[in-house]
């Protein structure tokens, strides 16, 4: 095996490596958007419970004064 086909190799091994680490990358960027995404839908629904909770309080309230 030549001088050349030696950086061939290892050019080949880190373009490969390079790849990788790229696609793990982004992977891992859409993981954490996907969990961001997660908690906000979950916020959003806590706080429409508390929301409607409250809605339903104050009608109680209302009819219990009336």
């Amino acid at each position: 095996m030549g001088i050349k086909d030696q950086f061939q190799d290892k050019a080949q091994e880190l373009k490969n490596r390079g790849q990788q680490a790229a696609g793990n990358a982004k992977r891992e960027a859409s993981e954490r958007a996907s969990q961001a995404k997660d908690r906000s839908r979950e916020q959003r629904d806590q706080s429409d419970r508390a929301r409607r909770d409250a809605e339903e309080q104050d009608r109680l309230d209302m009819d219990y004064d009336a």
